[in-house]
């Protein structure tokens, strides 16, 4: 444990940046389980729908640093992918 002030706000601060991150993460996994889901009912409407959703808050993440720009790019892409694919 640490014994000098600003060491003791840097770990409250560091966890409070870890729970925001892990929070970011888990709700765009969320939105991308739901494209997958109507990809795979084959739901071309709600697909939609939820890819618009996805990739905003994918380009929230990456704008806050969560995620590398490359691998938002790669998550839209493979999302917009799945979905163009429904017949």
């Amino acid at each position: 444990m640490a014994n000098i002030k600003s060491a003791k706000k840097r770990i409250l601060v560091n966890q409070t940046k870890a729970a925001r991150n892990q929070m970011i993460k888990s709700k765009v996994k969320t939105m991308i389980k739901k494209v997958d889901a109507a990809v795979a009912a084959g739901d071309k409407e709600l697909a939609k729908t939820n890819l618009v959703a996805a990739v905003s808050e994918i380009d929230k993440a990456c704008t806050k640093g969560i995620y590398h720009k490359n691998t938002a790019a790669r998550k839209v892409s493979r999302l917009a992918k799945a979905t163009n694919t429904i017949a």
